[in-house]
This record gives C-alpha cells, sequence and structure tokens, in this order.
C-alpha cells in the first residue's frame, strides 16, 4: 500500500510543483513589480511634471532624509542598515516601498504573534537541575555563563546523562534513523526544513504508516518552502490518508509573504522522548548520495539518547502549535527519557527564534571563539558574515588560536558562493586558514573547540540562519563523541585545498565581481 503511495506520489509531484509561476508571485516578483512601478513613475514624473521637478527634488531629498535619519536609529542590524541606506538613498521610491514591505511583514504578523507567545508561555516546562548546573559551573565557569544565557533565551536547561553518536555523513544518519523509528512504541516527530520524495523519504515513509497503522502518534512538519519548489499542495492530506498528522509551517502566499523570512530551517526527529536527530540532514536523497547535485554531499548529524531529548521534544510541539488556540507539552514530556549513567558531559539543545532580540544561535557561535585557547573547527555551507561575527573569527585567530573554516569546493548558489570569497582577504590576514572541500558541496554546521565543547545543528554562517530563519543545534562540552567530531574535520580536511591570498587572486573576475556587487544587498539575500 505504502509502496503503492509512493510511486502515486512521485507521478503527480509534477503536478504540484508551481516552477517559475509560483516564483513570480514571491517576494522576488513583487521586487520586479516595484522596480517597474518606479521606472514609470519616474518617467512620468518628467515628462508631466517638468516645472515642479525643483519641488520634487526637494521633496525627495527631505523624505529621504527623514528615512535615512529614522533607519539610523532603529534596532536592525548595523550591516543591514548600510544596505538599506544604499538601497533608499539610490532608489528613493522603490527603495523605500521594499524596505516598509519587508519590515511590515505582511502575512507574517500573526505567526510571528503566536510563535512568540507560545515561546513565552513554554519557557519554564523544563526547570532546570541545579545540582547539574552547579557541577558545570565548577567545571568551567565560561561554558556555564553561555549556558545561562541559553536559558534565559528560551527553555534550554543543560543536561547530564545523555549518550550523543556523531554521524559523519548523512548515510550513517539514515540508517540509524530508520532502526530507532522501526522499535517507536508512542510517537513520532518530525520537523524538516526539506522533504522530497525519493528513496531516503519513500523508506523513512514505509515505516511511518506501519507505525501510524500500529497506533503510534505519528506527526511530519516541514516548512512552506517545499510547497514552494517540491512537493504538492495537498500533500498533507495525502499523507493524512495513511494515519500521519502533517502540518506545512508558512506556506508561501502570493505577494503577501516575505517568504525568505521566518522559515523553519529546523531538522528533528524525536522517537518517544528518549531518542533524538539533530543536524544539516534533510529529508532528500542528495543529503545520502543517492543523487549527485554538487558532487559528494558532505552532512553531519547527532543522534541523542537520554534526558536532553526532553528540550527537542518541546521544541517540536512549540512549532506544531502554531495554528492551535493552546500547546499541551507535559504528556509528551512525561515519557521516561531514558538517561544514561554512564554518559559523559553535558548536552544543551536549543533553538534560535528569528522574533525575539537573542540572536542565539550568532552569539554562542561567537562565545566558543572568544573562550577557545587552542583551537576551533569549523564546517559551514555558506559564509556570509555580519560584522560582529567577522571580528569574532578575525580576533581569536589574531590571539593566536587556530581558526580554520571548510568551505564548500562546489558551490549549491553561485551568489552565496561569490558572497564568501569576499571574506577570504580579512579573515586570511588576520591569519584564519580557510580550506574548501574538493569532491563537492559541505552542508554540515559544525564548531568543534579544545577537545572540550562542540555544536552540531542546522545553523550556517549566514544571514539567513542567524537573523530570519528558526533553527536548533546541540551544544555539547565534555561528551565522548567530541573527539570523534575533531577526528572527522581532519579527516575532511585531507580532502580540501587551501585558500591563500594567492589563490583569492587568481579567482575568476566574474565571481568576484559578482561577490563585490551583491555584497551590497547580502542581509537581504
Amino acid at each position: 500500500m505504502v509502496t503503492e503511495y509512493r510511486d502515486r506520489g512521485l507521478n503527480l509531484l509534477k503536478k504540484g510543483q508551481k516552477g517559475i509561476v509560483h516564483a513570480v508571485f514571491s517576494r522576488f516578483g513583487l521586487i520586479l513589480l516595484l522596480l517597474l512601478i518606479q521606472v514609470f513613475a519616474l518617467f512620468g514624473i518628467f515628462r508631466w511634471f517638468e516645472g515642479f521637478l525643483p519641488h520634487i527634488f526637494g521633496g525627495t531629498v527631505i523624505f529621504t532624509a527623514v528615512m535615512v535619519i529614522g533607519l539610523l536609529n532603529s534596532k536592525i542590524d548595523p550591516t543591514a542598515k548600510l544596505t538599506w541606506l544604499i538601497a533608499i538613498m539610490i532608489l528613493p521610491v522603490f527603495g523605500v516601498f521594499l524596505f516598509i514591505y519587508v519590515q511590515s511583514d505582511i502575512g507574517h504578523r500573526a505567526l510571528k504573534k503566536h510563535v512568540d507567545q507560545i515561546i513565552a508561555e513554554t519557557k519554564g516546562q523544563i526547570p532546570q537541575a541545579e545540582d547539574v548546573m552547579e557541577r558545570f559551573s565548577k567545571e568551567d565557569a565560561g561554558a556555564a555563563s553561555l549556558a545561562r544565557y541559553m536559558r534565559r533565551s528560551g527553555c534550554h536547561p543543560v543536561y547530564e546523562h545523555t549518550a550523543v553518536t556523531y554521524f559523519p555523513l548523512g548515510e550513517d544518519k539514515f540508517a540509524a534513523m530508520l532502526e530507532e523509528l522501526e522499535a517507536a512504541e508512542h510517537f513520532i516527530f518530525m520537523e524538516y526544513f526539506i522533504v522530497d520524495e525519493g528513496l531516503m523519504w519513500g523508506r523513512v515513509l514505509e515505516r511511518l504508516a506501519k507505525k501510524a497503522a500500529q497506533g503510534v502518534d505519528v506527526r511530519v512538519m516541514y516548512d512552506g518552502t517545499c510547497e514552494f519548489a517540491l512537493l504538492p499542495h495537498d500533500y498533507p492530506k495525502r499523507l493524512r490518508a495513511l494515519g500521519i498528522k502533517c502540518k506545512v509551517f508558512a506556506p508561501v502566499t502570493p505577494f503577501a509573504s516575505t517568504h525568505y523570512n521566518y522559515r523553519d530551517h529546523r531538522k528533528i526527529l524525536v522517537i518517544d522522548g528518549h531518542t533524538a536527530f539533530n543536524g544539516g540532514v534533510n529529508l532528500a536523497d542528495e543529503y545520502i548520495n543517492q543523487k549527485v547535485r554538487f558532487g559528494h554531499w558532505k552532512d553531519t548529524a547527532v543522534m541523542l539518547k537520554g534526558e536532553a531529548v526532553k528540550s527537542f521534544t518541546l521544541m517540536f510541539l512549540q512549532m506544531w502549535a502554531i495554528d492551535e488556540k493552546e500547546i499541551r507539552p507535559a504528556r509528551f514530556l512525561k515519557y521516561p527519557s531514558r538517561p544514561n549513567a554512564q554518559a559523559a558531559g553535558y548536552v544543551i539543545p536549543y533553538g534560535d527564534c528569528p522574533l525575539d532580540d537573542d540572536k542565539l544561535g550568532e552569539r554562542v557561535y561567537m562565545d566558543i571563539l572568544n573562550r577557545s585557547l587552542r583551537y576551533v573547527h569549523i564546517m559551514s555551507p555558506y559564509l556570509i558574515l555580519d560584522g560582529e561575527i567577522e571580528t569574532a573569527l578575525k580576533f581569536a585567530a589574531e590571539r593566536g588560536v587556530e581558526v580554520v573554516l571548510i568551505l564548500p569546493g562546489i558551490p549549491d548558489k553561485p551568489i552565496p558562493y561569490a558572497l564568501a570569497k569576499t571574506h577570504y582577504p580579512p579573515l586570511l590576514h588576520s591569519g584564519v586558514k580557510i580550506y574548501e572541500y574538493t569532491p563537492g558541496f559541505v552542508h554540515a554546521k559544525v564548531f568543534v573547540s579544545d577537545d572540550r565543547e562542540a555544536v552540531v545543528g542546522t545553523i550556517n554562517l549566514d544571514y539567513r540562519s542567524l537573523y530570519h530563519h528558526f533553527e536548533c543545534a546541540t551544544y555539547m562540552y565534555g561528551a565522548d563523541c567530541i573527539p570523534a567530531v575533531e577526528e572527522d574535520f581532519q579527516a575532511t580536511l585531507e580532502k580540501c585545498r587551501q585558500v591563500t591570498l594567492e589563490t583569492v587572486r587568481r579567482e575568476k573576475l566574474g565571481v568576484r565581481f559578482t561577490g563585490y556587487l551583491m555584497k551590497v544587498i547580502a542581509p537581504l539575500l
């Protein structure tokens, strides 16, 4: 039955895709529309109101000045302020309307208010064990202060007794998750940015349908961009026919949505409250190298078993409640977490919400950089930095810490690839070492430092992840898997080419020009 359904879904998939038509009815389409309006408006002004040009020019200057003053006194990120200032000063009409449109969040206001309310109401659902926090503080006061900040930002307690398994490839995670799904007895929660039909999702779907038929509470949530490019609009209905509860987070709506903002970029799988998966691996065949798109796909993930799984359970339920009047997580949090007394170290699963003022994902990375003593090793698919994180990377290198970045050798998108290149010279001048993965594309999001702490999750080093998306990650201190994370980094490094100032100078002119040009609008991409 499931195989038949999957085949039917594959046959109907192309009928559900919107392609270029859907792309037109997005923010991209609105930008083009506003640009055309400005062109016609300016032509009309010059053509029909030639005698009033001094007045029009003066009014434009005053209007632009008011907008500039308002921007300078806003809470927007300084780099984004510069982008908007340039846009408004060069294109007063178009720039102002685009700014108003993006900042107004038309189509997301209700979502923003409700998600903010849910997170605020559930901050105290999982209490912090004070004895655990006390032991953590004695072991490392600096890391403990980071934990206190993370707790302030949301319900992110410090846990002991959680075993963490590190997967250096998506294929490894895939094999483990299939095994764990077979053992599910009570509930399966899945929250992913991308779900795409194929071998990976097909095998997962078979198990989900089987478990749903056995009475297991199976819930699947994916981001609305899947409807934009990958899945038919009625896909939740198709899954419900198999007994699987399904929701789409923030579907993209024509013109009414700044759809690049507030995407659910998280990847969470929770099974029965005792096992959780997190990392960069989505539910699509390229993530397990069954489909080759940009050479070999290098990705990573972790599996948690123990008390820390509760945090991922709560994170999922917070997002699941976006279209419900109330959230009732207590029932699912009561399932036994099966603590592992032999597991070393401390674990903090955490989520980053773009609706608050705490840029948690960025600040965790910056704190690790600022406290590091010997090394910080990083894997990221993108490098589109604001001034703060770039300064943190440079400062760590300048004070003698070995800061090494592994980035893709084969890009998935030309513009982010070109933008990353613009950061190479200042980082290299400060002593940061940069490598590119020659076999293909690095999608991993990994920080590991001083053999003692690491982060594996969904958070890229770019504006999308650090400012505009719902993200999540697993922070680990002294966990048994940290040597495996560093070992994988070194093994990946052997497959990379080193970037130098000389190789930067030899970069193709088109790539360099694209990067310099796009950097002006980098916060908007």
